[in-house]
């Protein structure tokens, strides 16, 4: 299985940004698909997920109104597309793919729980 990560970069606050997650060696619409981040010394902590169908989706707070996460299964690709990015958005970002119940279920879970992972991009923010 592989989840390939891109689309990070330097932004000026106020800025947008969109990740792509490109899936292979998966089914991919048996898949929670979802976006983590993590800065350095601090947990890796869960951003948002999309149901198999693109139905359900699950953010954590700070991030609600701002990003929208999509998939595209006849690409197998999952996308986070970030707006009016902030400072504190700066971090690495990582995907994830689990055979969860429901997108809330990934996000109410442990990391540690998650099937696979992708390798990590790069979004920085500057004020």
């Amino acid at each position: 299985v592989q989840l390939q990560a891109s689309g990070g970069g330097s932004v000026q606050a106020g800025e947008s940004l969109r990740l792509s997650c490109a899936a292979s060696g998966l089914t991919f619409g048996n898949y929670v698909m979802g976006w983590f981040r993590q800065t350095p010394g601090k947990e890796r902590e869960f951003v948002a997920a999309v149901t198999w169908r693109g139905g359900g989706t699950y953010y954590r707070d700070s991030v609600k109104g701002r990003f929208t996460i999509s998939r595209d299964n006849t690409k197998s690709t999952a996308y986070l597309q970030m707006n009016s990015l902030k400072p504190e958005d700066t971090a690495v970002y990582y995907c994830a793919a689990d055979q969860a119940i429901a997108a809330s279920s990934m996000g109410r879970g442990s990391p540690r729980e998650v099937d696979y992972w992708g390798q990590g991009t790069q979004v920085t923010v500057s004020s």
